[in-house]
């Protein structure tokens, strides 16, 4: 039997277990679903639906074991490993992606970089180097790499997924200005910055009367 999980469910669970691992560092042990909503401002009832797709966690009255659940939804999430990441384009924004330290911590590793640009390649952005992108067929021939990372222009970013795809990615993170596509079997997350603050200049210019609602 097949168990369907809402993507948006899926997408809360980085988010709870982040909140939890700052209760773990303040050495919080117990939360229940009250405050840790309260926190992320999601009702208990949004938490307790969506923890139960996965099992039992806490017991009524007593709340979570916040080592506990914490440890859970990293092994949910496959965070309990590392993964090797690499990156296509490293203009500004790759580079940046590139230097950020965020990654490292959390258990994901970028093992390379690729772009056309032959002033680029040959060099190293934070001890990562930059390859050549006709190299990449042959790298992922060659490397065990888990998530791709697509940071060029919009004009190339669906043959640049398709490359990844072609080479045995089924993880990819976009940030090309596009919506690129990919197979079944494939994820793919699109992040697009002046997307998301489009969307906020219309509580900006919100008429009277009208009001988002919060799936």
């Amino acid at each position: 039997m097949t168990l369907e999980i809402p993507e948006v469910v899926i997408n809360r669970l980085p988010v709870y277990a982040r909140a939890l691992a700052q209760l773990a560092e303040a050495g919080e042990t117990v939360v229940s679903s009250q405050a840790l909503g309260e926190a992320l401002d999601v009702t208990p009832a949004q938490i307790r639906k969506d923890l139960s797709y996965f099992g039992r966690f806490g017991k009524q009255g007593r709340g979570y074991n916040v080592p506990t659940l914490l440890a859970k939804l990293r092994e949910i999430l496959g965070l309990d490993r590392r993964w090797r990441v690499c990156i296509v384009g490293v203009g500004r924004l790759g580079q940046a992606i590139v230097e950020y330290g965020g990654f490292e911590p959390q258990g994901f590793t970028i093992m390379s970089a690729f772009d056309s640009d032959s002033e680029l390649v040959g060099t190293s952005i934070a001890d990562v180097e930059i390859r050549h992108v006709d190299e990449l067929q042959s790298y992922l021939a060659e490397t065990r790499i888990d998530i791709g990372i697509v940071s060029v222009p919009g004009r190339v970013a669906q043959e640049t997924v398709d490359e990844l795809v072609k080479g045995g990615i089924r993880a990819i993170l976009n940030y090309a200005p596009i919506t690129a596509h990919v197979p079944p079997g494939v994820s793919i997350r699109h992040i697009d910055p002046v997307l998301a603050m489009q969307s906020m200049t219309f509580y900006l210019k919100r008429p009277a009367g009208v009001v988002a609602i919060r799936e």
